[in-house]
C-alpha cells in the first residue's frame, strides 16, 4: 500500500509536467543536432564562391585596398607612392621650360607647354580664354587650376599684358570716388508732394502728410514746425532739416475779433477749448485790442501764444 502510494505520488505527471518535460526534451536534441548543421567534420562550413556574402565582402576588401593607396591632393586622386615623383617631374619639367615674354591672353596651348606646363594645365588655360577668361594683371595666372608651385615666379618678369590694355585700364590702382549728388533743398511752404518726396526718408505718405498738416496751419513760419507732423521719426526730420527752407510771407491768417468757434477750431495750434476760450473772453470783455491780450485766457501760456501769434490778426 505504501508503495504504490508512492509511486502515484512521484511518477504521475500532470499536463503542465509533461509540457515542461516535453520543452526539455526539445532543448537537448536541438543542442545536439543544430551544431552538426554548422559544421562539417568538426570545420566552419565552407561559403559558396558566388555567395552575396562573399561578393559584399570582396567588394568591402578592394575598396579599403584602395583608399590605402590613393589619397586625394589638388589636382585629384595620385599614388601616395609616386606622388612625390609626380611632382618632382612636374617641377623639372617647367624648370627646363622655355622663357620668353608673352601676353597670356593671346598666346596657344602649345606655347604654354614651351614655358613648361604640362598639356593639360595649358588646355585649361587655352579653355578659360576661349571662354572669354582674361589676365588683367601677372598674378592672375596664380587662379589658374593645377598651376604647378613656383611657375608664377619663374615667369612673372616675363608677363606682357598689352591685349586688355584699352578696353581694361589698370583698375586696381584707380581709387575709388563717390561721385557726389545734388542736394535737394525744398522751400517747405512751397513744395508739392514730389519735392518732399526727393529728400531721403521721405515717401508719398510722409510727403501727403506734410503738405496735409501745412494747409491746415495755413503755412509754417518754421522749419522746425516740419518735425511736428504726425508719424514722421525725429532722427528723419533731423537728417532733413538742412535741406529745408522757408518762405514765410505765405502764412493765412485768422481774425479773431470775427472768427467763430467752428472757425478756429480746426487750427491744429487751437482746437475746441482754446477756440471756446478765445470766443468767450471776446463776448465778455468786447473785441480783441490786440494779440497780448490772448495772455489773460488761463489756457493760454508763453508757448502756446508763441505760436499762435503767427496765424491770429485782428
Amino acid at each position: 500500500m505504501f508503495w504504490k502510494k508512492f509511486i502515484k505520488d512521484y511518477f504521475t505527471f500532470g499536463k503542465r509536467d509533461r509540457i515542461g518535460a516535453f520543452v526539455i526534451v526539445a532543448v537537448l536534441v536541438g543542442s545536439i543536432l543544430v551544431p552538426k548543421l554548422f559544421s562539417n567534420t568538426g570545420k566552419p562550413m565552407a561559403l559558396k564562391e558566388d555567395s552575396v556574402l562573399v561578393k559584399a565582402i570582396d567588394t568591402l576588401q578592394t575598396r579599403q585596398l584602395a583608399a590605402k593607396k590613393y589619397s586625394r591632393d589638388q589636382n585629384g586622386y595620385s599614388d601616395r607612392n609616386n606622388n612625390y615623383q609626380y611632382e618632382s617631374s612636374q617641377k623639372a619639367a617647367f624648370i627646363n621650360g622655355e622663357l620668353f615674354q608673352f601676353d597670356p591672353n593671346t598666346i596657344t596651348a602649345g606655347d604654354w607647354q614651351r614655358l613648361g606646363l604640362n598639356e593639360k594645365t595649358s588646355k585649361t588655360i587655352e579653355k578659360y580664354v576661349s571662354k572669354g577668361g582674361k589676365f588683367y594683371k601677372p598674378e592672375d595666372l596664380m587662379k589658374i587650376w593645377g598651376m604647378p608651385e613656383g611657375f608664377y615666379e619663374r615667369v612673372k618678369s616675363y608677363v606682357a599684358i598689352t591685349s586688355v590694355a584699352k578696353n581694361y585700364p589698370a583698375y586696381e590702382n584707380k581709387p575709388f570716388v563717390r561721385e557726389a549728388k545734388k542736394m535737394v533743398v525744398v522751400n517747405i511752404n512751397e513744395g508739392d508732394t514730389s519735392s518732399f518726396i526727393a529728400l531721403p526718408g521721405i515717401g508719398s505718405k510722409l510727403s501727403s502728410r506734410i503738405i496735409g498738416f501745412r494747409e491746415k496751419l495755413g503755412g509754417f513760419y518754421s522749419v522746425d514746425q516740419i518735425g511736428e507732423t504726425y508719424g514722421l521719426p525725429d532722427s528723419t526730420f533731423q537728417m532733413i532739416k538742412g535741406q529745408l527752407q522757408i518762405d514765410g510771407t505765405s502764412i493765412k491768417k485768422i481774425n479773431i475779433n470775427t472768427a467763430t468757434k467752428d472757425e478756429l477750431k480746426v487750427h491744429p495750434y487751437i482746437r475746441w477749448n482754446l477756440a471756446n476760450a478765445i470766443v468767450e473772453y471776446r463776448n465778455q470783455h468786447g473785441a480783441y485790442k490786440n494779440l497780448e491780450e490772448l495772455k489773460n485766457i488761463v489756457v493760454v501760456d508763453e508757448v502756446t501764444f508763441g505760436k499762435l501769434v503767427h496765424y491770429l490778426s485782428l
